[in-house]
C-alpha cells in the first residue's frame, strides 16, 4: 500500500524538527512519572538490591532490542503515523485501524489525561494552600451516582491539557522547544541528584548489600519475582514509539529517527539505572517498598526536606514534558488514520500557516480532557495494556514480514543481528504476554473487547470512502 500524498495546493507538515529534537521527544515521552513511582513495586516483588538494579538494566537492554528493531521499519517508513503505518504495511488495513482505534479511544488519551493529573498532584502537593482536595464545588449530573466534585486538581490538569494542546497547534517547533526544556531540567536535576548525592549525600553503601524482608531465593522465586517487577519495569520504558508518529516532521527522517530510536533509548536506560542506584544510596530497600514518593523521600534522606520539596515539583514538570511529548506526538497517528480514509476526515486537515495537524490535536485534547475530569483513565489504560503489548509483539513482527514483502525496498538503516535481535525480543514480549493475561484476565479480554469495538467504525469509514471515490 502506497503513503498517500497531500491534495496538490494543500499544506503538508513541516520538517522542522532536528536529530536532537527526535531524541529529546523520546527521552522526554518517556520520563514521565514511572521512574519516581515504580521503584517501590520493583522493589516489593526482588526484596534484593542486586536484582533490584539488574531488572532496570535488563529492562532497558530488552527495550533496546525492541528499537534495533523498529528502527529498521522508520528508515522505511519516514512518515507521520509511524508505527501505525507499519503495522498497516505488514498486516492490512483493519489491524492498523484498531490499533489507531484503541490509541484514541483509550491508550494516549489515558495516558495525556493520566500524567495531567499526576502533574497537578504534585504541583498542588509542593505548593502552599493548593495540597488539599477538598472539592471546590460539587454538581449533580444525571448519570453519575452522587456528586461530581470540582478539585484543583481537576482544573489544573484540564488547563495544562488545554494549554498544552493550543501550544502544539502553533507548530510544532513550539512543542518541541517545551519537551527540550523540560528535558534538560530532567537532565540536570537527576544528574544533581546522582553526583551530588554519592558525593555529598547522606546515604549508605552498605544498602546495596542489604536484602529487605523476605527477600526472593531459588530459581523459581527468582524468576517469577523478576517477572513481575520487569512489567513495572518496562512500562516505566514505555513511549520510546513516540518519536516514529511524528516521523513527518523529522529532517532526514529515514536517517535521523532510526538513530533517535537508538541513542534515546540508551540515554534513558543509563537515566534509570543511575536514579535508583542514588534511591537506594539514599534508602534501604524496604523503606524503598512502602514509599509513596521515593525521590522525594530520597532527596530528603540524603540532603533536606527542602530537596524533598524540589523533587516534587520535578515530577511535576516531568509528568508536564512527557504529557506534551504525547501531544505532539500522537495526533500524528489520527492526521495519518484520516488521510488513509478510515477516521474523521477533518483529521486529515493541516492549519494553513502553522502546519500542524490541527483537528486532530483538538479532537485528542477533548477527549483527554473528558476522561481526566471523570476520572476513568486509571481504568481504561488497565483494560488496555494486555492489546497494547500485543501491538509491541506484532510492530516487531512486522519486520521480518516486510522483508519478505519487500526485499528490494530502500532500508537506509538495517536491524543489527538480524533475525536474533527481533526474536529475542519477541520471546521476552510473549512472556510478559503471557504474563500480563495470567495475572489480568479479566482486564486482558476487556482490551480486547474495546480494540474489537472499533471495527463497526471501520465498517462505516471504509465504505463511506468507497461511496465518495464512486
Amino acid at each position: 500500500m502506497n503513503i498517500p500524498d497531500a491534495p496538490k495546493n494543500q499544506p503538508t507538515l513541516s520538517r522542522s524538527l532536528s536529530m536532537l529534537d527526535a531524541v529529546m521527544i523520546l527521552v522526554g515521552g518517556v520520563i514521565g512519572s514511572g521512574i519516581f513511582l515504580t521503584a517501590g513495586a520493583v522493589a516489593e516483588s526482588l526484596r534484593r538490591p542486586d536484582l533490584f538494579i539488574l531488572v532496570w538494566i535488563i529492562g532497558g537492554i530488552i527495550s533496546l532490542l525492541a528499537c534495533f528493531s523498529v528502527a529498521e521499519l522508520a528508515g522505511m517508513y519516514p512518515h507521520a503515523g509511524g508505527q501505525y503505518i507499519y503495522l498497516r504495511e505488514a498486516y492490512g488495513e483493519l489491524p492498523a485501524f484498531l490499533y489507531g482505534w484503541m490509541i484514541f479511544a483509550v491508550v494516549q488519551t489515558g495516558t495525556i489525561a493520566a500524567l495531567a493529573v499526576g502533574f497537578a498532584q504534585y504541583f498542588c502537593a509542593a505548593i502552599p494552600g493548593l495540597a488539599n482536595s477538598h472539592a471546590l464545588f460539587s454538581l449533580q449530573l444525571p448519570f453519575m451516582h452522587g456528586p461530581f466534585d470540582i478539585t484543583y486538581q481537576k482544573l489544573f490538569a484540564v488547563l495544562s491539557i488545554t494549554m498544552f494542546t493550543v501550544v502544539n497547534i502553533f507548530g510544532v517547533r513550539h512543542g518541541s522547544n517545551f519537551v527540550n526544556f523540560s528535558t534538560w531540567i530532567k537532565f540536570l536535576v537527576m544528574a544533581a541528584l546522582v553526583i551530588f548525592g554519592f558525593a555529598f549525600g547522606k546515604g549508605n553503601q552498605a544498602h546495596f548489600s542489604t536484602n529487605a524482608g523476605n527477600p526472593v531465593h531459588g530459581m523459581s522465586q527468582v524468576s517469577l519475582g523478576f517477572g513481575v517487577a520487569l512489567i513495572s519495569v518496562l512500562f516505566a520504558y514505555d513511549g520510546w514509539i513516540y518519536v516514529t508518529w511524528v516521523a513527518g516532521e523529522v529532517k532526514d527522517s529515514a536517517r535521523n529517527v532510526p538513530r533517535a530510536l537508538i541513542f534515546g533509548i540508551g540515554i534513558v536506560a543509563i537515566l534509570y539505572t543511575a536514579m535508583n542506584m542514588a534511591y537506594l544510596y539514599a534508602l534501604p530497600l524496604d523503606t524503598i517498598m512502602n514509599s509513596k514518593a521515593v525521590v522525594s523521600d530520597a532527596a530528603t534522606a540524603m540532603f533536606s526536606p527542602q530537596w524533598g520539596t524540589a523533587l516534587s515539583l520535578l515530577v511535576a514538570l516531568s509528568c508536564l514534558g512527557a504529557m506534551c511529548s504525547a501531544i505532539l506526538s500522537t495526533a500524528r497517528i489520527f492526521y495519518a488514520m484520516a488521510q488513509d480514509g478510515v477516521f474523521f476526515s477533518k483529521l486529515a486537515e493541516i492549519h494553513p500557516t502553522h502546519r500542524t495537524p490541527v483537528f486532530s490535536l483538538l479532537a485528542q485534547g477533548a477527549w483527554a480532557i473528558v476522561l481526566a475530569f471523570i476520572g476513568v483513565y486509571d481504568q481504561l489504560i488497565t483494560y488496555a495494556i494486555f492489546m497494547m503489548i500485543v501491538s509491541y509483539s506484532a510492530t516487531v513482527g512486522a519486520l521480518f514480514i516486510l522483508r519478505r514483502k519487500y526485499p528490494d525496498m530502500e532500508r537506509p538503516y538495517r536491524c543489527i543481528g538480524y533475525p536474533y535481535v527481533p526474536i529475542v525480543y519477541l520471546i521476552f514480549a510473549l512472556a510478559w504476554t503471557a504474563s500480563t493475561l495470567w495475572q489480568s484476565p479479566i482486564q486482558s479480554i476487556g482490551g480486547a473487547v474495546i480494540v474489537v469495538l472499533g471495527i463497526p467504525g471501520y465498517m462505516y469509514w471504509t465504505r463511506r470512502r468507497g461511496s465518495q471515490s464512486n
